[in-house]
């Protein structure tokens, strides 16, 4: 019954700001294409008549025909940020899985809805600037005179060229929300009013528009040249209009060369890339606006609602999104909700506001440090094999180069040593399941011969006798530096055999990932991209700077106001899960491509912070130790802890962090 009101709770939110971004994007309609009536009309030698054409253009049925339409375009635009919409950005790890994601069914619908909207406003586009680009279909020159000659209606190239660029504009917005992860919503880390946020990011909404425009119709012109006639002999064809080839074709540089075609592409892409651009910007403010739960209620049937019972859902990640945005605003600027949290029951004299909010808050906190720690395992597990490797096949080359026989007790086989002739030293997803060890007294003939291929001046080349081959789990790798003897650990004591039979399948599956990675095409899609694993382990990280800075100030002003002591029962655990979190944190950015900053990315609607919530998440745990550390000082010696945490916290103590 609970989750119920909650679950509709969440999804009545969403509902009532879609209708406020509704309800604001067709107000801001009028006065968008008023702007756009004004540019397109504009005459810099005859400024009296372009103001009265512009006025009488303002008020023509027309004119509020397009409207009308907008206000439809604006609606399906609405429910199509109501329905994309994520608070965790989706980061794809490589280009194939980034290109299954544009193809995908969902995402195809998508792209189709928009270039039918984009034509839509490009029609109103072209009625509103009107002249040459008002109809699909215009009389044939020299048809129709002296009633000799009869009407023919020929295309109109100019208006197909406009319907086009709208339909081409379209599909790059939804590519675009994809690639750029437009439809990604960030919370501000510093609060605003809606209207000063909003006339803030309106000069960017502008810009961003502009500059898209421009991209969009020098990638369209350029599209046109070579493609352009294919459709126009269609619709021709199609609609049974003449090509009136008196006119100078689109599809040619000197048709392209004109600047008034060009300008009115640009101004109408300029309008149709602003009001979606604006709808987005207007979901954004609404959506990460502030809610203020109760810490605690006087009626049962409103307990559901309060802080810590929200803070615990996990079937609406909005909602939780809200209630730890909340938490950390309570916790530095509410006195009176504070001292709610430290409050104890009654009857009964039991801190649940405070144990609820702490447990929540640590658990988020313990997750992503198991989380950074079965990360940092795998990459070093691989590291380590692709490190020894390279040092087994040097050392085998040079007992080879000796005259000697090389040793068959290294029990180092890796992906990259096996197929490194072949693929170059290049490391792939397709070949990372295969590890043969050919040196195990269980390993096939048919394995050593695969490899003997590959690899013939190889360690591992040589006969093995056994029949059998045994399919091992996940192996960490460690070499001691005064020995060139490797140790195996398995990390599981299970050791599954597999049937003879299977050895056949495994050769020919060998061979075909053998053959697929010296494909270069195939690599460049599997391989996976610098920093997208890293931004994907802290693409959700939002939540744990709100838990972060929640718990640190709740912490800290426990030290005055809290006259029960119901924190200093969970301090240990506290600080423990800070320097635990904050040992991860710290071993990830050692790894490759973690500690590298992006690059500064140009104008453009999607938002890019999820690049840089790993730093924002580092500096919020530090600020977090140093806010409890500050405010303790030597009490902290007191509390609790192991030695080496104990020890970690001295150096914040010191201002050595």
């Amino acid at each position: 019954m609970a989750a119920t009101a909650i679950y509709s709770y969440a999804w009545l939110v969403p509902l009532a700001l879609w209708v406020l971004l509704i309800a604001w994007s067709v107000l801001l309609l009028p006065v968008t294409a008023a702007v756009f009536v004004l540019l397109s009309r504009f005459s810099l030698f005859h400024p009296i008549q372009w103001i009265s054409e512009c006025t009488s253009l303002l008020t023509a049925s027309s004119t509020i025909f397009s409207l009308v339409v907008l206000c439809g375009v604006v609606l399906i635009t609405g429910l199509f940020n109501l329905e994309f919409y994520t608070l965790v950005p989706s980061i794809p790890c490589s280009r194939m899985a980034l290109l299954g994601t544009v193809l995908h069914p969902r995402q195809c619908v998508h792209s189709l809805v928009y270039c039918t909207m984009g034509m839509l406003v490009m029609w109103c586009a072209s009625v509103t600037i009107g002249g040459r680009y008002s109809t699909l279909g215009i009389p044939c020159r020299g048809s129709g005179f002296n009633n000799c000659i009869p009407v023919v209606t020929c295309l109109n190239e100019y208006h197909l060229f406009l319907l086009l660029a709208g339909a081409f504009m379209g599909y790059s917005h939804s590519f675009l929300g994809v690639v750029q992860n437009m439809y990604y919503v960030s919370f501000q880390p510093i609060q605003q009013y809606k209207y000063p946020r909003f006339k803030g990011c309106l000069p960017m909404v502008v810009k961003c528009s502009v500059i898209q425009s421009l991209y969009s119709a020098r990638n369209f012109a350029a599209l046109y040249f070579f493609f352009g006639y294919a459709p126009k002999t269609w619709i021709s064809s199609t609609l049974h209009l003449q090509i009136d080839s008196s006119l100078q074709p689109l599809d040619s540089l000197t048709g392209l060369l004109d600047f008034s075609l060009l300008y009115h592409l640009t101004i109408s892409g300029t309008f149709l890339y602003f009001t979606w651009y604006l709808t987005v910007l207007l979901f954004r403010i609404y959506v990460t606006e502030a809610y203020s739960f109760p810490v605690q209620s006087t009626f049962t049937e409103d307990a559901e609602q309060c802080l810590p019972k929200v803070l615990a859902e996990t079937n609406t990640l909005v909602m939780k999104f809200f209630a730890l945005q909340d938490l950390a605003l309570l916790s530095q600027h509410s006195l009176s909700r504070r001292l709610e949290v430290f409050c104890l029951s009654q009857p009964g004299g039991h801190p649940h506001n405070w144990n609820a909010i702490s447990r929540e808050c640590l658990s988020l906190l313990s997750e992503l440090t198991q989380r950074l720690v079965a990360h940092q395992d795998a990459v070093a597990s691989n590291g380590r094999v692709k490190s020894q490797s390279a040092s087994s096949d040097t050392r085998s080359a040079s007992l080879s180069s000796s005259g000697k026989t090389p040793r068959l007790g290294v029990p180092l086989r890796t992906p990259g040593s096996v197929f490194k002739s072949s693929v170059g030293g290049v490391h792939s997803a397709l070949t990372a399941p295969f590890t043969p060890d050919v040196d195990s007294p269980f390993s096939s003939p048919a394995i050593r011969r695969l490899v003997g291929q590959q690899e013939p001046r190889s360690p591992w080349f040589g006969t093995v006798q056994s029949p059998h081959i045994m399919r091992r789990g996940p192996k960490l790798w460690s070499a001691s530096t005064g020995s060139s003897r490797f140790t195996v650990i398995p990390l599981h004591g299970l050791e599954t055999p597999v049937n003879s039979c299977s050895c056949h399948t495994l050769n020919c599956s060998a061979q075909v990932k053998s053959f697929l990675a010296k494909r270069v095409l195939i690599v460049y899609l599997f391989n996976k991209l610098p920093e997208a694993s890293s931004q994907a382990l802290f693409a959700d990280s939002q939540v744990h700077i709100w838990a972060l800075q929640g718990l640190s100030h709740l912490v800290a002003a426990s030290f005055s106001e809290d006259q029960f002591g119901v924190v200093q029962t969970t301090l240990p655990n506290i600080l423990s899960c800070l320097v635990v979190l904050l040992e991860a944190v710290d071993r990830h950015f050692k790894l490759p491509h973690a500690s590298s900053k992006p690059a500064r990315a140009v104008c453009r609607m999607g938002d890019s912070t999820y690049k840089t919530l790993r730093f924002a998440l580092r500096a919020a745990l530090k600020t977090a130790i140093y806010k409890i550390t500050t405010t303790f000082g030597e009490h902290l010696n007191a509390v609790n802890i192991s030695t080496e945490h104990r020890k970690r916290l001295q150096q914040f103590l010191e201002f050595k962090e």
